[in-house]
């Protein structure tokens, strides 16, 4: 059984606790909570959440439903803002950035891949995979050769102009990657990637994000279940009581 490690500063895959912002670390988080209200109750969710993450480094976020992974998924992904804290990107505070601010350096900065592949049905797979660069104001044909050359590297080569209702569940989960991907971000946060394949396809999208991950040295934090791809990241870390808990 994996041993749980209890700690209250930064989590770090040598154990140790950092600076508070070390200019090495893509994403510093300290003191992170996050509450919800139900029926006039608030329920914590997140309570001091402390996590840095270098460029490079792959970590799984495991645990039982319910105990907030995709709560802190959203938050380093700045889907959410928290009640507290701060979240550090290459040294800077960017929950200070006003909404607009925040959704360039999104859209700019990182990777989103989803268990629903939250794609256009109307939309090519090539129109998909263009869409992050064309709202960052790239011009439509040099989003399309981005978008191309992804999708080349994720096995696509024969679907670019397919419609996506008429890919299988495997090709788009890899457009849904190669979106991501297609601004060549820092960080690429994954929420149960492969819930909704079955163990081909599921094999072949882990070999793709390790792959990827290589190639472009980028951060790559996934919430999942599936304890084989858990398994091949060089950290696991849970949350307990609201807290970060590194698995060892």
């Amino acid at each position: 059984m994996a041993n749980i490690t209890n700690t209250t500063g930064t989590i770090q895959s040598s154990g140790s606790v950092a600076s508070p912002s070390n200019p090495r670390d893509v994403i510093c988080a300290r003191h992170l909570k996050k509450s919800f209200r139900n029926g006039g109750v608030s329920i914590d969710v997140l309570t001091d959440i402390h996590l840095d993450l270098k460029a490079g480094e792959t970590v799984a976020i495991v645990g039982a439903s319910g105990i907030g992974k995709s709560t802190l998924l959203h938050i380093l992904g700045t889907l959410e803002r928290p009640d507290r804290g701060t979240l550090l990107f290459q040294g800077e505070d960017i929950f200070r950035y006003d909404d607009m601010k925040l959704a360039k350096f999104r859209n700019e900065s990182i990777g989103f891949v989803f268990q629903f592949h939250h794609l256009l049905p109307e939309f090519s797979a090539l129109e998909n995979a263009m869409m992050p660069a064309l709202i960052n104001g790239m011009s439509k044909q040099n989003a399309a050769e981005a978008a191309e050359t992804i999708l080349l590297k994720v096995g696509l080569k024969e679907r670019l102009k397919y419609r996506v209702g008429k890919l299988s569940g495997g090709e788009q989960q890899r457009v849904a990657l190669a979106r991501a991907l297609v601004l060549k971000p820092k960080v690429l946060l994954a929420d149960e990637p492969t819930g909704n394949l079955d163990k081909g396809n599921s094999d072949q999208v882990h070999e793709l994000l390790l792959e990827l991950n290589q190639e472009f040295t980028m951060t790559l934090v996934i919430v999942t279940h599936n304890m084989e791809l858990s398994s091949q990241m060089s950290r696991q870390v849970t949350i307990v009581d609201g807290r970060l808990k590194e698995i060892t």
